[in-house]
């Protein structure tokens, strides 16, 4: 490729603008019954790493080092024909199920209870849990919520203690179904339908506990040809009732006519991603006028990742004889362009910290995810994985500061002129400030500046600046070569003592993070 000139990019800091406080919930991931998730990924009885439960030690390991905050369970399509009951009790008499959604066959040897003690393993880790609106309803919602959160004293309660538990599992967070605009989903219902059931629900759930964080289904793509009808007919029938509306979205490289991939517009996809929020965002303010509401309703993004949708890893197992239990499906390998998204997608949550509530990148083992496992083997780490754990490290419990960026374009086919240079700036509790920032054009350089409070750059004791950047876009880890993209010091961070601004130089199509305290 022919060199081109450097980009020129820059970012004010001033903590006196700040966007909102970043949320835990904001790291959360998702483990569904899919493919490989569950059985082999952090269950896996017989691996040298399991324990007595059957959770793969050097899993957890890499899940605490991701840093992930809540999981999102049981799913997913998965959920839309699950039956609760199925996967509590003991194991060896639960019933073998026929998986509609990934045709698959389900053994509920993994369920509830299992899956309440693996996230106490892996430790400060909520669980937020989706009920069944596709094939079930209201009784089944209020049984599941009665034998997971009552103390004692009721049949279901006292059952969950014969089963093993004698303290509730105290779920605040719970998804009123799952993708339920989607013509694909198992009991897919139009948005009245959908809206007077979650309404439904959510009141019978409230008067079980009031204190319950419920969320109702948004659009499940940017793209729907219900988007925005939906949500204002959902949010119409539920608002005073739910406190987040949920959006999904998946981004990969797509076809051109010569059968390339169009990775400009893949690499700016966080562009879609802000206006969907956006998009979103307006949808629910627009309801809260027309209702006179005083009531918050905040967006949990509780879906979203790279998935290659179309590629063969992704198509499930067919035939009426054909339901294999736990096969391999979506496990799509990562690239350095992959990352690089992610990292970019992870940078538009935070500067939408004001409207996202809650964050689930989908998913957290083996499926479109960014840890893998070999049965018997290793686990390892997925370029995917350095810029989530890197954001979670640094951005966890911080303060988002408005962003005040500058930066030369990019074209694509997709979205047309884009920034090239995206950013985020995010103030630590003890006084550190660490940027995010993504280099989105695939020839140029980018000198990067941050201006920040005079003096500043005084105080700075430690000097963190890592970028994640290969020259072949593809290049990704494996099992074979775990360790082939991983994110590298910048020695050309330079930070200006007299007043404090940084510089730093970023190549094409990275991810960096600068971490100063």
């Amino acid at each position: 490729m022919a060199e081109r000139h450097l980009l020129s990019s820059r970012l004010v800091v001033d903590g006196d603008f700040v966007v909102a406080r970043v949320d835990d919930r904001l790291f959360g991931s998702f483990v569904e019954h899919l493919g490989r998730c569950v059985y082999g990924g952090i269950y896996e009885p017989g691996h040298p790493s399991a324990d007595g439960e059957g959770f793969r030690g050097d899993v957890i390991d890499l899940v605490r080092e991701l840093g992930v905050s809540a999981v999102r369970y049981p799913g997913g399509n998965f959920v839309s024909g699950y039956r609760w009951e199925d996967g509590v009790g003991p194991v060896d008499g639960r019933p073998r199920r026929l998986d509609l959604a990934w045709h698959s066959t389900e053994t509920n040897r993994f369920g509830l209870h299992e899956m309440a003690s693996w996230l106490g393993k892996v430790g400060g880790n909520e669980l937020m849990e989706a009920v069944n609106l596709g094939t079930r309803g209201l009784r089944d919602a209020l049984d599941l919520v009665e034998y997971a959160n009552v103390p004692s004293g009721t049949a279901l309660s006292d059952r969950r203690r014969a089963n093993g538990a004698e303290e509730p599992f105290g779920i605040r967070m719970w998804c009123l179904g799952n993708e339920m605009d989607g013509p694909w989903q198992l009991g897919h219902k139009e948005a009245g339908e959908y809206a007077a059931l979650a309404a439904s629900v959510a009141a019978g759930m409230r008067q079980i506990d009031p204190g319950l964080e419920l969320v109702v289904c948004g659009s499940s793509g940017h793209g729907m040809a219900t988007f925005g009808d939906w949500e204002r007919t959902v949010l119409d029938r539920t608002y005073e009732l739910v406190d987040f509306v949920s959006c999904h979205a998946y981004y990969h490289p797509e076809r051109l006519a010569d059968g390339s991939r169009d990775m400009a517009s893949f690499l700016a996809s966080g562009v879609d991603m802000d206006g969907f929020i956006r998009d979103v965002a307006s949808c629910i303010d627009a309801t809260r006028a027309r209702l006179k509401s005083g009531h918050e309703v905040s967006i949990s993004f509780d879906e979203w990742n790279v998935w290659y949708i179309d590629d063969e890893p992704s198509r499930a197992p067919e035939g009426v004889g054909n339901w294999p239990s736990a096969p391999r499906l979506l496990e799509d390998v990562y690239g350095a362009a992959d990352a690089v998204v992610v990292g970019d997608l992870l940078i538009t949550l935070l500067r939408n910290a004001d409207r996202v509530g809650s964050a689930s990148l989908a998913q957290l083992v083996n499926v479109i995810a960014p840890i893998m496992t070999e049965p018997g083997g290793p686990a390892w780490r997925q370029t995917t994985f350095y810029p989530f754990a890197l954001t979670a490290r640094y951005a966890r419990g911080g303060t988002v500061l408005e962003p005040r960026l500058s930066a030369g374009t990019t074209d694509t086919a997709k979205y047309g002129e884009v920034p090239a240079v995206d950013a985020v700036a995010v103030r630590g509790g003890d006084g550190s400030l660490s940027v995010f920032v993504v280099n989105r054009d695939l020839g140029r350089e980018a000198s990067f500046e941050v201006a920040v409070p005079q003096g500043a750059g005084r105080v700075w004791r430690e000097r963190v600046a890592l970028t994640l950047h290969d020259d072949d876009l593809y290049a990704c880890n494996t099992l074979g070569d775990q360790t082939r993209v991983v994110p590298h010091d910048n020695a050309t961070l330079k930070v200006d003592e007299a007043d404090g601004s940084l510089s730093i130089t970023l190549p094409p199509v990275s991810w960096t993070v600068i971490h100063l305290s």
